[in-house]
């Protein structure tokens, strides 16, 4: 599929600066690209191949200045990376209404299922009583859907993901293969003979619109209620979000990440990867917790940056870890000053003897 530089640029409300007329039919990295390529800088470290670049078209930053003449067309944008993933998303809107739709056999679709218009499910996916699937829903192939799950308008679940019972998408979500929703809290009580009594887990899951969740990430069932990831949010693959936990609007959480059950966290938050997370705390709106960090209590003041175990403020984090980094240094010193005192010491005492007689 061929698109010209205006067709481009009025999809993503660019300035041409070139040909209108240059084609291109595919995309591909500014260091790699060749004729016919769409490319796209944003960041300045990669400016230097815009130069040397053989694709046809590159989207930039407006306020990007030449130092040098270049060959492709280029298209100006306010936010060359915002604009590149806006033509994506276009791309994948044309792709998906000229995509799959029906039903592939062998799959079983419950009587009582209610499927809107325009619906694709894959081969061997199962579809339980009740379900409800809204219009323009993807279902890929070896996906199971529990009973009376609900999943609105415009998502796509991705090969082999579980859905179990009860649970609700909302609009737009994307869920990528291997994830599991729904899936029983870790709740357990201890006997008095050390064996664990399971509790059951009577809740469900709720993901609000516009979510995405990446492959092989577990959100387990609330034990009573439901466990909530809410509007806008993006998790990463592999990211464990236990029985209860609440996910802010428009958080987003990388990979290996596990959050306890009960936990708060905060709208806007960012979350690095290998974070974890007590349960029962309340994460403020805004935090941003660096990658491998450890979180033992609430953290209550908005837009704070933390790191290390246990997480603290970041520039202190920082300090402490040049500190620790200096240790032998410092030791060395430590040991050569009580040397010293020593020395000093022994010479005071040699003289208050010497002044008493």
């Amino acid at each position: 599929m061929q698109f010209t530089a205006l067709q481009i640029a009025t999809l993503i409300k660019g300035k041409i600066d070139g040909k209108p007329d240059a084609k291109v039919s595919h995309v591909a990295k500014i260091e790699e690209a060749t004729e016919g390529s769409l490319s796209f800088i944003a960041n300045p470290k990669y400016e230097e191949y815009l130069y040397t670049s053989k694709a046809s078209i590159i989207i930039i930053n407006d306020s990007l200045e030449l130092s040098q003449k270049i060959s492709p067309t280029l298209i100006r944008v306010k936010d060359a990376y915002s604009g590149f993933a806006l033509l994506l998303e276009k791309y994948n809107e044309i792709i998906s209404r000229s995509g799959k739709h029906g039903i592939e056999q062998p799959s079983f679709v419950s009587k009582t299922a209610s499927l809107g218009k325009d619906v694709y499910i894959g081969a061997f996916t199962y579809i339980g009583d009740n379900v409800m699937i809204g219009d323009r829903v993807k279902i890929y192939p070896g996906c199971y859907i529990g009973d009376n799950v609900i999943v609105n308008e415009d998502s796509k679940i991705y090969a082999g993901v579980k859905i179990y019972d009860g649970c609700s998408l909302g609009s737009r979500v994307v869920i990528h293969s291997g994830t599991v929703i729904g899936g029983d809290g870790f709740g357990f009580a201890p006997q008095k003979d050390g064996s664990y009594k399971k509790v059951p887990q009577i809740g469900n899951v709720i993901v609000e619109d516009d979510v995405e969740i990446g492959a092989n990430t577990t959100v387990d069932r609330a034990t009573m209620g439901s466990t909530y990831i809410r509007r806008g949010v993006k998790l990463d693959n592999l990211i464990q979000i236990a029985h209860n936990v609440e996910v802010g609007e428009n958080t987003v959480i990388a990979a290996q990440t596990g959050v306890s059950g009960s936990t708060k966290v905060g709208k806007n938050s960012v979350i690095g990867g290998q974070v974890g997370m007590v349960g029962h705390i309340q994460i403020a709106d805004g935090t941003k917790i660096n990658a491998q960090s450890g979180l033992s209590k609430s953290v209550t003041t908005p837009d704070s940056v933390l790191n290390g175990t246990p997480a603290f403020d970041y520039k202190s984090s920082l300090k402490s870890q040049a500190i620790f980094r200096n240790l032998p240094e410092l030791q060395q010193r430590l040991l050569k000053l009580e040397e010293t005192v020593q020395e000093l010491t022994a010479i005071l005492s040699n003289q208050n003897m010497e002044i008493k007689k």
